[in-house]
């Protein structure tokens, strides 16, 4: 192995900012990210959600909680991604 292929970084991957809008599936939330993008002929800001299932190993995360996920190997079918940390608790209401 050559010297630069070394000293190459792990690939980066990628992150998202997300709530949990399902915990009732075991070792797994569904995250609802939503992004603001401009659309391309009229120029007007749009939101645009997408929904990812996310692995939650220990069950921790529930209903409402802000959590960012990362890119991860597939865990199943429709599981790509794991949650990596909470970034704000769901408040009581």
């Amino acid at each position: 192995m050559s010297e630069a292929q070394a000293t190459t970084p792990a690939k980066v991957k990628r992150t998202l900012v997300g709530k949990v809008v399902s915990d009732k599936r075991a070792k797994t939330v569904t995250v609802l990210v939503e992004r603001r993008v401009k659309h391309e002929l009229y120029g007007k800001i749009v939101a645009r959600s997408r929904k990812y299932h996310a692995h939650d190993e220990k069950g921790e995360y529930k209903m409402g909680d802000l959590v960012e996920i990362a890119e991860s190997r597939p865990l199943s079918k429709t599981k790509n991604w794991v949650v990596t940390r909470l970034v704000e608790k769901a408040r009581v209401v």
